[in-house]
C-alpha cells in the first residue's frame, strides 16, 4: 500500500511539474489539462477508486463498482474541461467512443473464451484431469513439478486464473494438511501460470491487449517462450529442494467427462484458429473471430441438448433423473451468464479511467518521464515491478495508451515483465489472489513474500534471457 501511495504521489508530483512547465496547459501543438483543477480532481478520483479495488478483500465491495463510477465522473469532468476550453463538443464524444471500441473488442473476446471455459468445466474436463492426478500416487516432489508444469502449459490457452484454481485443487486434495508443501506448491503454480500466459496472446489479458493493439503479431509472442520458461524453472528448481519426497495416500476420486466434452475442446481450438486467421489474413479484429467461434459452440450446444433430452426421456420419464430431481440440459446462455462479469465490468472502468486521464494529458507526462527520462529498458522493467503492486491490466493499458516509440523487442519486454511481474507478490495477479482464497491461512501474502527473492531471480533471468536471445529485435 505504501508503494501504491508513492506511485500516486509520483503522478500528482508530475502534475505539479507539468503545471510549472506547461504554462497555460499547451505544449507545442498538443493540448494538455494536467494543470487544471478538474484534471487534479480526476486524478484523485482514480486513486481513491483504485484504493477501494486494492481493499476489495476487506470491504467486500466488488472491484468493478468503484472504477465504473470513477470512469463516469472522470469523463464528465473531461467534457466540462473541453467546453471551458472552447474545444469542439465532438472531441470528447469521439474520444470516449474510441475507448469504448477498445473495450468492446476486449470484452467480446473474453466473453467467448470464458463461455468455452465454463462449458468445459460443466462437462467435467477439469475435474477429470484433477481426478487423474490425485489418484496416481505420486510423491510430493513429483506433484510439485507436475502441477507447476501443467500450470505453465495450460495457461497459454486457458487463463491463468482458471489454471491456478485447477492446479490448486489438485494440491489441496493431495496434501491439504501439509501446510509447508501447499504454500510452496501454490507459489510454484502462480509463477508457472503467469509465466505460461506471458508468451501467448490467449494466456493473459496484457498479452491479449498488446496483440489486439497490433504491437506484435501472433507468432512473435513465441519469442518469449524461453524467457518465460526460465522465469518458472529457476524458482521451481530452488523451491523443489525444500519439498519432501514423501508419498501421500492415493485418493480414489474417479471423475469422467460428460458427453461432448472432447468435441468442445476441439471447437475451442478451432475458435482460436479462427480468431488468429481473422487477425492475420483478413485484417479483422480477433474478437470477431472469437464470436464466430462462439457460434460453433452455440450449434453444438443445441446438439448436446437434443441428445441429452432424448436420453433423459428414455431413462427417466418426465425429464426427472433418479431420486426425483429435475435434470438440467446443456444451455450455452447459462454458460455465458456464468462469465466473470465483475472482471469484465472492471475492465470497462479501467479502460475508460485510463483513457480519460490520457485525454487530460497525464499519460503523456508519465510516458515522457519514464521512457525518455529512464529509457525504454528500465521503464519496462519498472512496469513489471509496478504490476506486482497495482494490477497489471491498468498498467499495461496505460503503456499502450502512452504508445511510446519502441522496437518490437521492447514491446515484447514490457509484455513479459507485465505478465510475470505479478508473480513477485501474491497480490500481483489474479492467480495469486484466487489461491489465497482457496488455500486460506496456508498460502498467504507472508508465505509468498518469504520466497519473493527466489521469484525475483527468475524475473531477472527472464529479462536477461530475452535481451540476450532476442537482441536483434531491439
Amino acid at each position: 500500500m505504501k508503494i501504491f501511495l508513492s506511485c500516486s504521489v509520483f503522478l500528482l508530483a508530475g502534475a505539479v511539474q507539468a503545471f510549472a512547465s506547461s504554462g497555460h496547459g499547451e505544449s507545442g501543438s498538443t493540448m494538455t489539462f494536467t494543470s487544471t483543477a478538474l484534471g487534479y480532481a480526476s486524478l484523485v478520483i482514480f486513486v481513491l477508486a483504485y484504493a477501494l479495488v486494492i481493499f476489495e478483500e476487506k470491504t467486500h465491495l466488488r472491484k468493478s463498482k468503484p472504477v465504473m463510477m470513477a470512469a463516469g465522473i472522470i469523463w464528465i469532468l473531461l467534457a466540462i474541461t473541453f467546453r471551458m476550453a472552447d474545444l469542439p463538443p465532438e472531441m470528447a464524444h469521439n474520444a470516449i467512443l474510441h475507448n469504448m471500441t477498445e473495450y468492446a473488442e476486449l470484452m467480446l473476446f473474453l466473453l467467448s473464451a470464458m463461455t468455452y471455459i465454463n462449458s468445459m468445466d460443466e462437462r467435467n474436463v477439469f475435474q477429470a484431469l484433477r481426478s487423474t492426478l490425485v489418484s496416481r500416487g505420486f510423491s510430493l516432489r513429483v506433484i510439485f513439478w507436475i502441477t507447476g508444469f501443467l500450470a505453465f502449459v495450460i495457461s497459454p490457452v486457458a487463463d491463468n486464473l482458471t489454471t491456478a484454481l485447477l492446479m490448486g485443487a489438485v494440491v489441496m486434495a493431495v496434501a491439504k494438511d501439509n501446510k509447508k508443501f501447499v504454500a510452496l506448491a501454490c507459489i510454484n503454480i502462480v509463477v508457472g501460470a503467469n509465466a505460461g500466459g506471458a508468451f501467448s496472446p490467449f494466456g493473459d489479458i496484457t498479452t491479449l491487449m498488446v496483440w489486439q493493439k497490433g504491437q506484435a503479431t501472433f507468432g512473435q509472442f513465441f519469442y518469449l517462450f524461453a524467457p518465460s520458461l526460465l522465469n518458472w524453472v529457476i524458482p521451481a528448481a530452488i523451491m523443489s529442494l525444500f519439498v519432501s519426497k514423501d508419498v501421500p495416500q492415493p485418493l480414489d476420486d474417479k471423475v469422467t467427462m460428460k458427453f461432448g466434452a472432447k468435441r468442445i475442446m476441439f471447437l475451442f481450438i478451432m475458435t482460436i484458429v479462427t480468431a488468429v486467421s481473422f487477425h492475420n489474413f483478413l485484417d479483422l479484429p480477433p474478437a470477431a473471430g472469437m464470436m464466430l467461434g462462439l457460434s460453433y459452440l452455440g450449434f453444438f450446444s443445441y446438439y448436446i441438448k437434443v441428445k441429452e433430452k432424448r436420453k433423459i426421456e428414455y431413462d427417466a420419464p418426465f425429464g426427472r433423473a433418479e431420486g426425483g430431481e429435475q435434470s438440467e440440459s446443456f444451455d450455452i446462455f447459462k454458460k455465458i451468464a456464468r462469465a466473470e462479469w465483475d472482471t469484465l465490468l472492471f475492465f470497462y472502468g479501467v479502460i475508460l479511467c485510463v483513457g480519460g486521464l490520457s485525454q487530460f494529458g497525464y499519460l503523456a507526462l508519465v510516458s515522457h518521464q519514464m521512457y525518455v527520462g529512464l529509457g525504454a529498458t528500465y521503464a519496462n522493467v519498472l512496469v513489471g515491478i509496478l504490476s506486482a503492486i497495482v494490477d497489471n491490466i491498468p498498467v499495461m493499458f496505460a503503456v499502450l495508451t502512452m504508445d511510446p516509440v519502441m522496437p518490437l523487442g521492447q514491446w515484447l519486454l514490457v509484455t513479459l515483465t507485465a505478465g510475470v511481474g505479478g508473480s513477485l507478490l501474491s497480490i500481483g495477479s489474479a492467480a495469486g489472489v484466487a489461491l489465497m482464497g482457496t488455500a486460506r491461512g496456508t498460502y498467504t501474502f507472508g508465505a509468498h513474500l518469504k520466497w519473493a527473492p527466489v521469484v525475483a531471480l527468475g524475473y531477472a533471468a527472464s529479462i536477461y534471457c530475452h535481451i540476450l536471445l532476442n537482441s536483434r529485435l531491439f
